[in-house]
């Protein structure tokens, strides 16, 4: 008997689930953390063993997609155990895609364990390929030892997208240099505008903020821009550059907002279920997976945060001030 599908007030099937494993990382993007985090004590953090309950009790009300993150997933202890378990979902069918968002600085050790428990993409957040200045956007970050990753996951048979984050006035004078350097080693390529979240205040975000329909129109200075239908179960948009196949894709929460088709929720490390990242109202999963050995009660908990998912997000740099911020990091709910 499958269960009944995880549908929200909005007609959209969850399918989707991004599961952050934990709120640390070894760098420290100005867009994501401040520079001196206060990290969660481990006693709180879901076990591996509970992460393990937790994604296998979503596949089960049909959950497809499970795409992990942090912090940095890569950093936290035993993770490859957490992976090689889920494997066995992706054996069996029921989960379709088991995928990772990461900085790159761990994929020297870990892609070939990664292709091996069944990962096959890896989306690798690279704002810059210039050394100063990725060592300041990422604080701690050293640029070699992500490229190194890159190589690595390459070799192992991962298919890897970029991701880069738009920001003006820093990576502005690079978009055909990351344009170029994706074509040439055959890698994914997405934009993402930067969100309001975090405690660096409006103005800063302000400054940071470059619109996609201004990159995309930079973009089609040189280039035809052919949209395409094309999606892979989250929220770019793309677009075919006809001069060379090469594809692009745009994350627009701002100039362009891509609510109407959400199908993913967002789980933290210590088991809150954020309905939408743009929003701050949020469902504890911790408390009925830790109060009964069987899922039953944390299946009810997970439905009932379902029927609370908002049609939408309110972020919106429209005006001088900066409307929607949300107060936590991105870290803390996962990229």
């Amino acid at each position: 008997m499958t269960a009944a599908p995880l549908i929200d007030p909005f007609a959209r099937a969850i399918t989707y689930l991004r599961v952050s494993v934990t709120d640390r990382c070894d760098f420290r993007c100005v867009y994501c953390m401040s520079e001196n985090m206060t990290f969660l004590p481990k006693k709180e953090l879901l076990t591996l063993e509970e992460l393990d309950r937790m994604c296998t009790t979503f596949i089960g009300l049909g959950v497809k997609k499970l795409r992990i993150t942090g912090g940095e997933p890569l950093v936290r202890r035993d993770i490859m155990t957490f992976f090689q378990r889920m494997s066995r979902h992706l054996d069996s069918g029921a989960l379709q895609e088991l995928t990772l968002t990461t900085n790159g600085s761990q994929l020297a050790r870990f892609a070939d364990d990664l292709f091996a428990a069944g990962v096959r993409r890896v989306n690798i957040s690279l704002d810059t390929l210039d050394d100063a200045k990725f060592a300041e956007i990422t604080r701690w970050g050293r640029l070699k030892q992500v490229l190194e990753g890159i190589d690595a996951a390459q070799a192992a048979g991962l298919q890897v997208k970029i991701n880069a984050v738009a920001l003006k006035g820093f990576n502005e004078d690079e978009l055909f240099t990351l344009q170029d350097w994706c074509a040439s080693r055959d890698m994914g390529l997405t934009f993402i505008e930067v969100m309001p979240m975090g405690d660096l205040g409006n103005e800063n975000r302000l400054t940071q903020y470059w619109s996609l329909k201004d990159l995309r129109a930079r973009l089609a200075e040189r280039f035809t821009l052919v949209d395409l239908s094309e999606r892979t179960g989250g929220p770019a948009r793309y677009v075919q550059l006809a001069e060379t196949g090469q594809k692009i894709g745009f994350i627009t929460p701002l100039t362009h907002n891509f609510c109407e088709s959400c199908n993913r929720v967002r789980l933290t490390c210590t088991g809150e279920l954020y309905m939408c990242l743009g929003q701050e109202d949020m469902a504890d999963l911790r408390a009925p997976l830790r109060a009964s050995g069987d899922d039953a009660q944390l299946a009810q908990a997970i439905r009932a945060a379902i029927a609370r998912k908002p049609k939408g997000h309110d972020f919106d740099y429209s005006r001088a001030t900066v409307d929607g911020q949300m107060t936590r990091h991105m870290s803390h709910t996962g990229g």
